[in-house]
């Protein structure tokens, strides 16, 4: 293919002026500008046929990408288009903006002729992918420092010694053990205060269930509450895979979306579930808690915690996910996390200036005093719930899960 350069064209607009000033000072001259023109179209395909035939190969391309970070295709002399969630910044270099995966549609490469009034192009399809996924680099080194911690805390000499539910030894009570570990029927019967030392499980289940519906769009900080929630499962997963436990990550929204399954193998596994994570979708439809739920609970082969990020929007579907809730606390533990909305605390506590402002402040009452209450039927159901800001979800859902581990609970 021959595409002429911004010299050539702007050579043959030159032209008109040209062809114009002609016809005004000699009417009989006019022929000047169709042959100017004529004469530029012919050095041009003559410019093409002198310059090289372009080489068409694969960009260096990274194999995945963070959200945020950028790339380049190496060479000004190819371009490139793409779907899905990368940006054209500037000719040549591209910006993930959100998470999913970037699909290359079509590579170009061209070569100036040396007249520099033509390139010379040639152009093929591709379906390459690039994963788009959550920068979850500055948090995991806080999550491990927290789990390192957690699991050399006390007076413990083995990690494997804990308060999980398989019972190990009694041991003499020491200063700092709690006292529902005594064990009284054995201390009256050796005369001494003993207490039970229990062994923290390992292999246990642990599927984060990350809802993907429309309310989960809603951005909290600038950024969709579903990327808040998929960076804090990610980092509680690492932690738990580290812990020698099986983790799952599942999403769904209108219907089900991305299951991972169960993902051993420590850190080398951790690759897997952060892959899987960029196949998570950002719904436009309302969440069907009962069909999400219900297929998780069929994939199952074994108790389980279930750890579900969720949001809602009115009494109706707060209805549906507690009948959902209900069911799956049959089988499963089960762990609601809720990003507090700080958007509508802030129109509650801001003093009113005018009768709208005052509206706004009566309305944000309302929504929080549902949600209040919701979340207080959650608690009295028997289900765990963390509601915490979007900065401290991440540590605190670890904080839960280490010690949700140890208490076996």
């Amino acid at each position: 293919m021959i595409v002429p350069t911004p010299r050539a064209i702007q050579l043959t607009a030159l032209a008109a002026p040209v062809g114009l000033a002609l016809g005004v000072v000699a009417p009989a001259a006019w022929i000047a500008a169709p042959i100017w023109i004529l004469g530029l179209v012919l050095l041009i395909v003559a410019d093409a046929l002198l310059a090289k035939k372009p080489a068409l190969a694969m960009p260096t391309l990274p194999a995945t990408l963070n959200i945020g970070e950028g790339f380049t295709l190496g060479s000004d002399d190819i371009a490139a288009e793409f779907d899905g969630p990368v940006d054209r910044t500037a000719p040549g270099r591209f910006r993930a903006m959100r998470r999913g995966k970037a699909q290359l549609r079509r590579l170009w490469a061209r070569r100036a002729g040396p007249m520099g009034l033509a390139w010379r192009q040639v152009s093929a399809k591709s379906d390459r992918a690039i994963p788009v996924l959550p920068d979850i680099r500055p948090v995991r080194d806080q999550g491990m420092r927290q789990y390192l911690n957690s699991v050399s805390a006390g007076n413990r000499l083995r990690r494997d010694h804990g308060d999980g539910q398989d019972f190990q030894v009694l041991t003499e009570f020491q200063p700092g053990m709690e006292r529902r570990a005594i064990d009284w029927k054995a201390s009256a019967r050796h005369a001494s205060l003993l207490a039970r030392e229990f062994h923290t499980e390992r292999d246990n289940m642990i599927v984060f269930a990350v809802d993907a519906g429309r309310a989960m769009t809603d951005p909290v900080g600038d950024v969709p509450r579903i990327d808040r929630a998929v960076s804090s499962a990610l980092l509680a997963a690492f932690v738990a895979l580290k812990s020698g436990d099986r983790v799952r990550l599942y999403s769904f929204a209108a219907r089900p979306q991305v299951d991972s399954g169960s993902i051993t193998g420590g850190t080398r596994g951790f690759a897997r579930l952060h892959h899987a994570a960029a196949d998570i979708d950002y719904g436009v439809e309302e969440s069907n808690y009962t069909l999400g739920l219900v297929t998780l609970d069929q994939k199952l082969d074994r108790r389980a915690l279930i750890v579900l990020f969720t949001e809602f929007t009115d009494t109706t579907s707060a209805e549906l996910m507690l009948a959902a809730a209900q069911r799956m606390l049959k089988r499963h533990r089960v762990l609601f996390v809720l990003f507090r909305d700080t958007e509508l605390e802030g129109l509650r506590d801001h003093a009113p200036q005018s009768a709208d402002d005052l509206v706004r402040a009566n309305v944000a009452q309302l929504l929080l005093r549902d949600r209040a209450i919701v979340i207080e039927r959650l608690r009295r159901m028997g289900i765990d719930v963390i509601e915490a800001t979007a900065d401290a979800m991440p540590l605190a859902l670890v904080e839960r899960y280490v010690n949700h581990r140890e208490r076996g609970r």
